[in-house]
């Protein structure tokens, strides 16, 4: 390159720098979202049984910052990343709710790719089959584990439950299949039976179609694709009229519906399949959230609403 030409090209090159390093900083600026319209005006009916309940299952955590997890949240805000199974006790059959962090948590790490595991610290806590057993819960007399999705910290335990079928629509179970790292700790997994599920033609709180896993309307998923292909949204009703929705990762933080907000750009780009579909998704859960403030929304990763609950063996009824 000739002297003369150098500079203006330093110029043009710094130009694009300090242009691309704004543009990356707007992705973390505040921006919500508009609740959907919602035209449901009752909640769904449900009858759930006597015996029925729910408890966590904390396994371990990692810490990130507000920034990763929603448009507007702060760089010095460190958050914990809650790593937690949830216990939903029937008489029909009892159904753990992802699993958090499994036994070989090490292995399952160095599958995952190297910015993940630089950006993020973790901490290992008891699996939640190991919780199970310690109180003398059989692990064996599980309906199955429902996963909300099939990301390796909500498959990770299944490493400790072997020969419990792993609920997951066929979505999800493709998804599994060809999901390069984002699902390489469930394929190596030995022996996973699958229950492939489907959702009906019921519309249930504005989603178009829902799956009534006991008949009773106390466990009801429904279809919330974007996050993964096949990622689902659990609300539990339980005996005493509380009612809970399970969101898995439709939003890492409770601000995500709050607000509403989406994640920043970096996050969408890293972690969801359909940045669009997620945030249809927020937008339908967020005017749920606002016409009926009784069902307590659940980010998975939220240590502070996940924390909440009462630990297994204590239970909310």
């Amino acid at each position: 390159m000739k002297p003369h030409r150098a500079k203006p090209f330093l110029v043009f090159l710094l130009f694009g720098v300090l242009a691309g390093a704004v543009a990356l900083a707007w992705t973390f600026s505040a921006a919500t979202l508009q609740p959907a319209a919602l035209q449901t005006v009752e909640l769904p009916p449900a009858t759930p049984p006597q015996g029925m309940s729910l408890s966590a299952l904390p396994t371990g955590s990692m810490t990130s910052r507000a920034a990763f997890a929603y448009r507007g949240g702060r760089f010095g805000d460190e958050r914990e990343f809650a790593m937690t199974a949830v216990l939903v006790r029937h008489p029909r059959g009892d159904l753990l709710f992802d699993t958090g962090f499994g036994r070989h948590l090490e292995q399952h790490l160095a599958l995952q790719p190297a910015l993940m595991r630089a950006t993020a610290n973790f901490s290992k806590g008891t699996p939640a089959a190991d919780q199970l057993a310690a109180h003398g819960f059989d692990t064996g007399r599980l309906a199955g584990v429902v996963l909300t999705h099939a990301h390796w910290d909500h498959v990770s335990g299944l490493d400790s439950l072997p020969g419990v079928p792993v609920w997951v629509n066929a979505a999800e179970r493709d998804f599994i299949a060809g999901g390069g790292d984002m699902t390489s700790v469930a394929r190596s997994l030995d022996r996973l039976e699958f229950k492939l599920y489907r959702f009906t033609d019921r519309p249930y709180l504005g989603f178009a179609q829902s799956l009534d896993v006991w008949g009773d309307g106390s466990v009801v998923l429904v279809p919330a694709a974007g996050h993964t292909p096949g990622s689902m949204i659990a609300f539990i009703t339980l005996p005493s009229g509380a009612r809970y929705a399970l969101l898995g990762d439709l939003v890492w933080q409770a601000e995500g519906i709050d607000l509403p907000a989406e994640r920043p750009w970096i996050s969408r780009a890293l972690a969801d399949v359909d940045a669009s579909a997620v945030r249809e998704n927020i937008a339908r859960v967020a005017a749920i959230h606002r016409r009926f403030p009784q069902i307590r929304m659940l980010p998975a990763h939220d240590a502070r609403a996940m924390g909440s609950l009462p630990v297994f063996p204590t239970a909310a009824q």
